[in-house]
């Protein structure tokens, strides 16, 4: 078990290096109403993928249905930039130490996925981080209402993500869903997920 798990490791390691496809939430809406040259807020995530478990997890936030921007939405810990964030990384590492209490001493960041621009106007950029031991999960209230664990295996399956469409500001959009288990894992991630996932099956 030991040596698949640090095989993965590796893999997403040498797979991560060489992969550079950008995506968006425009990629199965090329007509949706958003001007897409406009300025995109900068943000960034941490995809952490936790080691110490029985077989490798990545673990995610339900965000607070107070919130203004996705209230309620599955997502990965992190958030938009902010003027003294000195680098991307720093701005996920930061908000992942403020939603969720991770420390950023535990985290090891491997590598990173491409870009993704979302219909509400944020260009996120997702960084892969491995957690090797456990920590204290200390939720930001008003923030992060809950934070589960998704199999990495989950993911690898390509069969577990579909395409569906919802009405969206008045038209019908289409977007990327991986559910698992009560969670309802939709748009930018979902698509960050698949992103992932193909870049391991290179």
């Amino acid at each position: 078990m030991e040596s698949h798990k640090n095989n993965l490791i590796n893999n997403i390691k040498s797979n991560l290096s060489k992969y550079g496809s950008r995506s968006s939430d425009f990629d199965l809406n090329p007509d949706m109403a958003f001007n897409q040259n406009s300025n995109f807020l900068e943000a960034s995530v941490l995809i952490p993928v936790l080691t110490f478990k029985k077989n490798l997890e990545i673990l995610l936030t339900k965000r607070s249905i107070n919130l203004k921007n996705h209230p309620g939405q599955i997502a990965f810990p992190g958030g938009k930039k902010e003027n003294f964030d000195i680098s991307p990384i720093e701005t996920a590492l930061r908000e992942t130490e403020e939603e969720v209490g991770l420390s950023r001493h535990l985290v090891e960041i491997i590598a990173s996925l491409p870009t993704h621009k979302t219909a509400t106007g944020f260009i996120i950029k997702p960084y892969i981080g491995i957690i090797s031991q456990p920590f204290e999960e200390t939720l930001r209230c008003g923030e992060v209402d809950e934070v589960f664990t998704m199999p990495f295996d989950h993911i690898l399956n390509g069969e577990n993500f579909s395409i569906q469409t919802r009405k969206w500001n008045g038209t019908q959009r289409k977007y990327y869903v991986i559910p698992y288990g009560p969670y309802y894992v939709w748009g930018a991630t979902a698509r960050i997920l698949l992103n992932l996932s193909q870049a391991l099956s290179r």
